[in-house]
């Protein structure tokens, strides 16, 4: 009876282990600015330090806590040492700047055209951007494609 005794106290004590281990939470990581990040400044990892959060501190949504979703974005708003970073307040890096001298290309099925213009807007990949046409004064809009040139017309 003794030993029958012992081994139900292991595996009760077994039990208990296992599953207060199992409802154990990782605690979240975020990171958070070490020093002012300010409007328009690039984002870089050495600006930012990695913070645990006390148990039971859950992270608010729509703040940035992953490195791919800060690294390389730029600052819409003044960022703060030790305050979470609100997603809403960074952007992709701009690809076209305003003023800018661009390609646009004008691809419908095997026609395609070429002409230089000027950005009105600034715009990162994807964005709708308005240009000037250089020679004609025409007003366009077009996306900006992943090598800075903009596409306009059918695809």
């Amino acid at each position: 009876m003794t030993k029958r005794f012992a081994a139900k106290v292991l595996f009760l004590l077994v039990l208990v282990l296992v599953a207060g281990g199992a409802t154990a939470r990782a605690q979240e990581v975020v990171l958070i600015p070490n020093r002012v990040i300010y409007p328009g400044e690039t984002v870089d990892l050495a600006a930012l330090r990695e913070v645990t959060l006390k148990p039971g501190k859950v992270v608010p949504p729509a703040v940035a806590i992953r490195a791919t979703d800060i690294e390389g974005k730029v600052a819409k708003r003044t960022l703060l040492p030790g305050r979470y970073i609100p997603t809403g307040s960074l952007r992709e890096a701009w690809l076209v700047e305003q003023g800018a001298a661009v390609q646009v290309t004008y691809v419908s099925g095997v026609l395609t055209i070429s002409a230089s213009a000027v950005t009105l807007q600034s715009g990162a990949a994807g964005d709708l951007v308005r240009v000037r046409n250089i020679d004609s004064g025409k007003v366009l809009s077009g996306v900006v494609m992943a090598d800075g040139s903009i596409r306009v017309g059918d695809s």
